[in-house]
């Protein structure tokens, strides 16, 4: 009985701790007119706190006016983060002309 509570907790832990993916998303102008998109990913270093490399949206929409941005932290960027324990932490960057 108490391996099963053990095995339900650490189950429950596993699940909570990967359940969300965080996305922060902004229109620029009227939003997306042609339904091109493009993606990229940001690198990081220390959980985020040291940038790498950082995508250009204002080179990724090119000389469109409207136009969305999402910045997320997808399962996958989630998993590359856990496996190197925080040390690299990637999240992509989509614009959709």
């Amino acid at each position: 009985m108490r391996k099963t509570i053990l095995n339900l907790a650490l189950a429950l832990l596993i699940l909570a701790g990967t359940s969300s993916c965080y996305t922060y998303t902004w229109t620029v102008g009227d939003g997306p007119q042609t339904g091109l998109e493009t993606k990229k990913m940001n690198h990081y270093l220390i959980y985020g706190l040291a940038p790498i490399a950082i995508s250009d949206v204002n080179e990724m929409a090119g000389n469109a006016t409207d136009y969305e941005v999402t910045i997320q932290h997808t399962f996958i960027d989630g998993l590359i983060n856990a496996i190197t324990f925080g040390i690299y932490s990637p999240t992509t960057t989509i614009v959709k002309r």
